[in-house]
């Protein structure tokens, strides 16, 4: 059902972009958007995990550098029967984790420096189970390709309020048509963010859950979650990009007033009281 409800769910930021690629050029519009929705993809699958570790100057380590990050990955891997990922480690005092990769066979896990400064040996275990949970589930290509295609349809919006400014493309120019164009420039990125959010939160849930389990400490994952909701607000990370957000284990960016409604991650509250129910029972 999760794979079924997340080709539901791509499907649609394609048919937004081919959309709005359609109200800017007619039905040339729509084959154009057709073809960069399936370059963006191609790029996404194959290279997002790259330009993602680029953007944020992860450094590949050894387990001479990393030891205890070694270990603790190496015994999570082991147990789930997956290959060892490769470590990076971001230069940033702001506490933050991600797993990056198409598949567990090319899969990268980083994390801040931050992160491994304020967590104890339980909590970064919970963390990277979780983050590991995320590779075996497949979540991050999803997830890296609905940021491509959301992207992608943000530009074309960007340029059909432009069209719409100065008359529209083509032939037809009537008030009725530029009035819709404008409105799919105001719309489409919203209705593409909140798809990609729903996608990002659903998976969210079920990485705590896989964590949990994969580490059998329920209450460590959440202590974890806790103290990186608070450490971020005090030390937001000043690189993070809003279109990779989604990545992190917690919101790197500070999010006010309406920009809540697009948060990427669930409350931290409620995954909170689901993992110590977890704990609760016995999990």
């Amino acid at each position: 059902m999760n794979y079924l409800k997340t080709s539901l769910l791509l499907a649609a930021l394609t048919g937004l972009l081919i959309i709005v690629g359609g109200l800017i050029g007619g039905r040339s519009g729509m084959v154009i958007a057709f073809g960069i929705a399936i370059v963006m993809n191609f790029f996404s699958y194959w290279y997002s995990d790259k330009i993602v570790l680029k953007m944020y100057r992860a450094k590949e380590v050894s387990e001479s550098e990393a030891p205890q990050l070694y270990r603790t990955v190496r015994r999570l891997t082991q147990q789930m029967g997956m290959p060892m990922p490769n470590i990076f480690i971001i230069p940033t005092d702001a506490p933050n984790a991600f797993a990056t990769g198409r598949k567990p066979e090319h899969a990268a896990v980083a994390a801040t420096q931050g992160i491994l400064n304020i967590l104890n040996q339980d909590e970064l275990e919970g963390v990277l189970a979780h983050e590991l949970a995320h590779v075996e589930h497949r979540d991050i290509l999803i997830s890296s390709i609905a940021a491509t295609v959301a992207g992608a349809i943000t530009i074309l919006a960007s340029l059909a309020r432009w069209a719409a400014i100065f008359g529209g493309f083509g032939r037809d120019r009537d008030g009725g048509n530029l009035i819709s164009m404008l409105a799919m420039a105001i719309l489409a990125p919203i209705a593409a963010g909140l798809i990609q959010m729903a996608i990002s939160r659903s998976r969210e849930f079920h990485a705590d859950e896989g964590g949990a389990k994969l580490s059998k400490k329920p209450e460590a994952l959440a202590s974890a979650l806790q103290k990186l909701e608070n450490y971020s607000k005090q030390r937001p990370m000043q690189r993070a990009n809003p279109s990779t957000a989604h990545l992190f284990i917690v919101n790197p960016l500070t999010a006010k007033g309406f920009a809540t409604l697009f948060r990427t991650h669930p409350p931290t509250e409620e995954r909170i009281r689901r993992l110590r129910e977890m704990s609760r029972s016995g999990v």
